[in-house]
């Protein structure tokens, strides 16, 4: 059994197929077949398997993955002893709009600044999607904006409690009973499904009973402000997103009776036996620029 055929495998699931994971590792399809016979042949059974022309793993495979993590961590770990202070590389991090423009720069501008050989790639994705992919291995590190998290195979960062708030244009109600009373008027102006406090909100209606608003879905939080503008109707966002708006009277604070659910930024990583360096490091500062620096390992 070969380091190379253990990689090949972890490729194959992070993409869904081989020829996916031919073209990311530089290899022939030939030879992605032949890594996974040979690794058929050394575990004693079949690894993969196509159901309706989708490829999936069978039980076998399922018990492999752990252990090939196991065993491609040590790899790295021992490839990078000498280097071990060295902090270089690549390094993923997918994080949800809200965070990427509201507190993120100034960590990846320091960052990037501090560690100039790590390439750094960043990805912006629903809360659900980060998680996903930081389990699966598409990315280093997740951030997310959400309710308390119950989370399995990660090391969790709680950061900070995110103040959610109603927003609506400077002409428009002073609060939300307003919109409440005329809701066939008003759009609740939202990001896409999957959104943490876009849930929140949602269960918040049902819990109270409220009906009526139309929802309109937009692509991103700038375009959400820019209709909350035109008067269309309101938004719920975290304040930090808002701020700038608000200050300058462009948008308002709506008043309401509701009792939202608590809602905080957090940070996962991917546990493993050994860390990388890029890792450690942004960690580090994402918790001293943002975080509590409270370390809950479920």
């Amino acid at each position: 059994m070969e380091i190379r055929h253990l990689l090949t495998f972890q490729t194959i699931i992070e993409i869904g197929s081989y020829t996916g994971a031919a073209s990311k590792l530089g290899y022939t399809q030939s030879t992605i077949t032949s890594h996974i016979q040979a690794l058929k042949h050394e575990i004693g059974g079949e690894l993969f398997t196509y159901v309706k022309r989708k490829l999936q793993l069978t039980h076998l495979g399922k018990e492999l993955i752990p252990l090939a993590e196991d065993l491609l961590s040590t790899h790295e770990q021992i490839k990078n002893m000498r280097t071990a202070q060295d902090v270089n590389g690549v390094l993923k991090v997918a994080a949800p709009e809200s965070l990427t423009i509201s507190r993120l720069s100034p960590i990846i501008r320091e960052y990037s600044l501090k560690y100039p050989h790590v390439k750094l790639i960043l990805t912006n994705g629903t809360c659900g999607q980060n998680q996903f992919d930081l389990i699966s291995g598409r990315v280093d590190v997740a951030l997310m904006v959400y309710p308390e998290l119950q989370v399995e195979k990660c090391i969790h960062y709680p950061l900070i409690e995110e103040r959610i708030v109603l927003v609506g244009s400077h002409e428009g109600p002073d609060h939300f009973d307003d919109y409440k009373k005329n809701a066939n008027n008003y759009f609740f102006i939202t990001n896409e499904e999957g959104c943490g406090y876009r849930s929140m909100f949602e269960k918040c209606l049902l819990k109270h009973d409220i009906h009526g608003f139309q929802t309109m879905e937009l692509w991103s939080i700038e375009a959400i402000k820019q209709t909350v503008l035109s008067g269309l109707g309101f938004a719920v966002l975290p304040y930090i997103t808002v701020k700038e708006e608000v200050n300058k009277g462009k948008l308002k604070i709506l008043g309401h009776t509701e009792q939202f659910d608590p809602i905080y930024s957090h940070m996962l990583v991917k546990r493993e036996k050994w860390l990388s360096p890029a890792v450690e490091a942004f960690a580090e500062i994402v918790l001293r620029e943002i975080g509590t620096g409270t370390l809950s390992q479920r």
